[in-house]
Protein backbone atom coordinates (compact mmCIF):
# COMPACT_ATOMS: atom_id res chain seq x y z
CA UNK A 1 0.00 0.00 0.00
CA UNK A 2 1.58 3.49 -1.17
CA UNK A 3 2.52 5.72 1.68
CA UNK A 4 1.22 9.65 1.07
CA UNK A 5 3.13 12.48 3.39
CA UNK A 6 0.83 15.31 4.12
CA UNK A 7 1.50 18.80 6.29
CA UNK A 8 -0.88 20.04 8.58
CA UNK A 9 -1.93 23.66 7.84
CA UNK A 10 -2.80 24.63 11.18
CA UNK A 11 -0.02 23.09 13.66
CA UNK A 12 2.79 22.65 10.63
CA UNK A 13 3.23 19.00 11.30
CA UNK A 14 4.17 16.65 8.63
CA UNK A 15 2.93 13.30 8.67
CA UNK A 16 2.63 10.36 6.27
CA UNK A 17 -0.37 7.56 6.32
CA UNK A 18 -0.73 4.51 4.38
CA UNK A 19 -3.84 4.24 2.21
CA UNK A 20 -4.49 2.74 -0.65
CA UNK A 21 -4.29 4.60 -4.50
CA UNK A 22 -8.12 5.29 -4.43
CA UNK A 23 -7.94 7.14 -1.42
CA UNK A 24 -4.94 9.35 -2.12
CA UNK A 25 -7.10 12.41 -2.39
CA UNK A 26 -8.98 11.79 0.17
CA UNK A 27 -8.77 14.03 3.26
CA UNK A 28 -6.37 13.28 6.33
CA UNK A 29 -6.75 14.53 9.96
CA UNK A 30 -2.98 15.30 11.15
CA UNK A 31 -2.05 13.02 14.22
CA UNK A 32 -3.14 16.21 16.74
CA UNK A 33 -6.77 16.17 15.21
CA UNK A 34 -6.41 19.17 12.62
CA UNK A 35 -8.24 18.96 9.62
CA UNK A 36 -6.84 21.54 7.56
CA UNK A 37 -3.81 19.01 5.64
CA UNK A 38 -2.74 19.15 2.69
CA UNK A 39 -1.03 16.14 0.86
CA UNK A 40 2.97 16.54 -0.55
CA UNK A 41 3.99 16.34 -3.98
CA UNK A 42 6.95 13.58 -3.19
CA UNK A 43 9.34 12.25 -5.27
CA UNK A 44 10.92 9.02 -6.09
CA UNK A 45 15.00 8.66 -6.19
CA UNK A 46 16.58 5.29 -7.77
CA UNK A 47 20.13 5.13 -7.15
CA UNK A 48 22.57 2.70 -8.18
CA UNK A 49 25.43 1.10 -5.86
CA UNK A 50 26.88 3.46 -3.41
CA UNK A 51 24.70 6.57 -4.03
CA UNK A 52 25.40 6.94 -7.45
CA UNK A 53 22.96 7.62 -10.23
CA UNK A 54 21.40 4.00 -11.66
CA UNK A 55 22.11 5.40 -15.17
CA UNK A 56 24.77 8.19 -15.87
CA UNK A 57 24.91 11.25 -18.22
CA UNK A 58 22.16 12.71 -20.42
CA UNK A 59 21.18 9.26 -22.46
CA UNK A 60 21.66 6.70 -20.07
CA UNK A 61 25.66 6.58 -20.07
CA UNK A 62 25.39 4.57 -23.69
CA UNK A 63 27.22 7.75 -25.70
CA UNK A 64 30.18 7.37 -23.12
CA UNK A 65 29.95 11.28 -21.86
CA UNK A 66 30.84 11.62 -18.17
CA UNK A 67 28.13 13.84 -16.83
Amino acid sequence: MPTYEYRCRSCGDTFQLSRPMSQSGAPARCPTGHDDTVKLLTTVGLSGSAGEPAAGGCCGGACGCST
